[in-house]
């Protein structure tokens, strides 16, 4: 089963790690480390998932995919 990508990089303005999910519109966390990141946007992710069911809008399926995925 696919599952959302998760993107995870360092922002210096942050000081930290964000991870976002970008076939969820505004799903990001932030974390000290990209471990905690990482686990924060599973969180992120569970909670938008339930607003979006709750207000009855669609959970988009997952089809982002990075381009280094595609090469090869």
């Amino acid at each position: 089963m696919k599952d959302h990508h998760i993107n995870v990089f360092y922002s210096e303005a942050d000081e930290g790690y964000i991870a976002d999910i970008p076939d969820l519109k505004f799903c990001s966390a932030f974390g000290e480390t990209p471990e905690e990141a990482v686990r924060e946007i599973s969180n992120a992710k569970t909670a938008w998932i339930e607003a979006a069911k709750a207000s009855g809008k669609a959970i988009p399926e997952p089809q982002y995919r990075p381009i280094i995925y595609q090469v090869g």
